[in-house]
């Protein structure tokens, strides 16, 4: 069975930058497209980028394009979430999920097979 494990979040000062990490095990993470997600707490989850299985297609929510760039090693089974220029409104836990949408035009929860348990991203201003 799949999972998934998020790591590299933390607290960091406006327009800083961390690497966000989604490691799989139990199955190959390269059969799937894999979306980042992000909530706020008591709002609803974001789809913030996907990228295809293959690596070839991305897609970011207009809240983070030029800011965000999501990538994929598929050797390790990891998708990486680069986060740059980040402010205080980036604040959130974000999560990695497997999705049914392959094509990555999707970055609904509705859409999710499987999710990590995320990992908490703080911006300071």
């Amino acid at each position: 069975q799949l999972q998934l494990v998020e790591s590299g979040g933390g607290l960091v000062q406006a327009g800083e930058s961390l690497r966000l990490s989604c490691a799989a095990s139990g199955s190959a993470l390269n059969y799937y497209a894999t979306v980042w997600f992000r909530q706020v707490s008591g709002k609803e989850r974001e789809g913030v980028s996907c990228i295809s299985s293959s690596g070839g297609s991305t897609n970011y929510a207009d809240s983070v394009k030029g800011r965000f760039t999501i990538s994929r090693d598929n050797a390790k089974s990891t998708v990486y979430l680069q986060v740059t220029s980040q402010q205080p409104e980036d604040t959130a836990v974000y999560y990695c999920a497997t999705s049914r949408d392959y094509s990555c035009s999707n970055m609904h929860p509705l859409s999710v097979s499987s999710w990590g348990r995320g990992t908490q991203v703080a911006v300071s201003s």
